[in-house]
């Protein structure tokens, strides 16, 4: 097996590897290294033609593979070396990575630091547990996003939609401008999983009806999916008998949440949070293994993808100050504790007494609640809201002089009236 070393390798080629990827060769990092198993940089951008991409990053409005596009050319201006169409299939505690290629079979790297970069994938049918048989026309969204998208084969004609994350919502646009025909869109839940702007932008605008608190109970069709049964659902998200109603269609399209790949992860030691799915991380986005850092989609999955960059470039400057054996004199143990209504933190503990911006989820919509940021029973910080949802990230900054005179212990973070 061939062995190379190299000081920074990077796992994943789409957004967040890309701008860790900038951010660390702008620190002055040269030896970097890219692994993408796609055939191309850029990650599932690349399939998101609808705009909305950047405003936050740029300051203008991109498509996804725009917003691709411009950190592609940044790796290539910098030339920063990838490698494509390769495939990671081991991480090891002591940082050597394992992969494959076409081209040089099977190899090990040994790496100073190693960023994970490996993004998210969808949940499927397989893990929802719907009743009924294994007809053709039932796909996960973002499947059916890349046969519009990239390969202009059209799914379907009749359309029910299961879930309503984003992604979910903007195919029921998608497939409604190819002139298919949206039926419902179902969401388990009695709120929508996606940002306010999809839903109106994807679903009012075309008269898509979103039924909350409703969910697929049974699948008809042989060959060809033929009709889905859906019912409302109480408290408990159980199935409400009598309620049932059956829709037909040729197309059932899953948008049910997203899993941080996280096989990597777990296959190196490293802690994951049983929240997020993904790596705990402190501050820097270091991982409980020194010299690993985690970072986009694999750590926790986002709702923008300038939130993506913005916290890969914490991930890439980082992993160049672990290379230059560069400490903070201020280390620090603090761990970030949560209500319940807050649904999770990132990152779950601060080692260092710097300004350090903590993004979390609510586990419901709330009105009128106050963000409050405790150390004991003194309040640090607190912020009145008008409406908090799950499927909207939220940011706090926690101020270096509060976690100098914290020093360790915890911090709570939650909702209050």
């Amino acid at each position: 097996m061939k062995q190379i070393e190299k000081e920074l390798v990077i796992i994943g080629g789409g957004p967040a590897g890309l701008a860790a990827a900038v951010a660390a060769y702008d620190m002055g990092q040269r030896d970097i290294l890219i692994l993408e198993r796609d055939v191309a940089l850029g990650g599932i951008l690349r399939q998101c033609i609808h705009n909305g991409f950047g405003l936050h990053r740029f300051g203008e409005e991109l498509t996804g593979p725009e917003y691709a596009h411009r950190y592609a050319k940044m790796v290539e201006e910098r030339k920063i070396p990838y490698m494509t169409d390769t495939m990671v299939t081991e991480l090891r505690a002591d940082r050597t990575v394992v992969a494959r290629s076409a081209a040089m079979g099977i190899f090990e790297i040994k790496a100073g630091a190693v960023i994970l970069a490996m993004g998210c994938r969808e949940r499927p049918k397989g893990a929802l547990g719907i009743a009924g048989t294994r007809p053709a026309g039932i796909y996960t969204a973002g499947t059916a996003q890349k046969y519009v998208n990239m390969k202009g084969i059209m799914p379907g004609r009749e359309v029910v939609i299961l879930g309503s994350g984003d992604i979910g919502l903007i195919m029921a646009r998608r497939m409604t401008l190819e002139g298919a025909k949206v039926k419902a869109v179902c969401e388990l839940m009695p709120y929508s999983g996606g940002l306010a702007r999809n839903i109106e932008q994807c679903l009012n605008d075309f008269d898509i009806p979103l039924l909350l608190s409703h969910t697929v109970v049974d699948i008809h069709g042989k060959e060809r999916l033929e009709a889905v049964t859906i019912a409302k659902v109480d408290e408990r998200r159980r199935p409400i008998p009598g309620t049932e109603q059956t829709i037909p269609c040729d197309t059932l399209l899953l948008s049910c949440g997203l899993i941080p790949e996280n096989e990597l992860t777990a296959m190196a030691g490293i802690p994951i949070d049983r929240v997020t799915n993904g790596a705990r991380v402190d501050g820097d986005r270091q991982t409980a293994i020194p010299g690993v850092f985690a970072c986009g989609n694999v750590l926790h999955v986002h709702d923008l993808v300038d939130y993506v960059s913005e916290e890969a470039a914490i991930a890439g400057e980082a992993a160049v100050r672990f290379l230059r054996g560069e400490g903070d004199k201020e280390r620090i143990a603090v761990t970030v504790r949560t209500d319940g209504l807050v649904r999770y933190t990132v990152p779950q503990t601060l080692t260092e007494a710097k300004d350090t911006r903590l993004y979390f989820r609510v586990s419901d919509v709330y009105r009128g609640k106050k963000i409050v940021l405790r150390a004991g029973d003194r309040v640090l910080f607190e912020k009145k809201t008008l409406k908090l949802a799950p499927g909207e990230m939220e940011t706090v900054t926690v101020k270096a002089e509060w976690l100098k005179e914290l020093r360790e212990g915890e911090l709570s973070i939650g909702l209050a009236d």
